[in-house]
């Protein structure tokens, strides 16, 4: 199992939905259709969940850099809104 290391310092189990609802919400946050937010972030998801299966530890900021990073590969502009606006992390 992966652990997560937040901004506080504590470590928490990786919960790939969350990664999910924060690509959602970028995806939304530039008015991305629903079904069109859903696939991407669905995809967005497995290419994290592949990054991080041969982690151990990780730091929040390195979940949210990966994402935004495959994100931009999607729908540059939701990427941008998820690396540098905390409003949907």
């Amino acid at each position: 199992m992966q652990h997560i290391v937040k901004r506080k310092g504590h470590t928490e189990p990786y919960d790939e939905r969350k990664v999910y609802a924060s690509v959602f919400a970028a995806c939304q946050a530039v008015r991305e259709p629903a079904g069109s937010a859903e696939l991407v972030a669905d995809k967005v998801q497995k290419d994290v969940n592949a990054w991080i299966s041969k982690k151990h530890e990780v730091t929040a900021n390195d979940i949210r850099r990966q994402a935004a990073k495959h994100l931009g590969a999607y729908h540059p502009d939701a990427g941008h809104m998820l690396l540098h606006h905390r409003i949907v992390w």
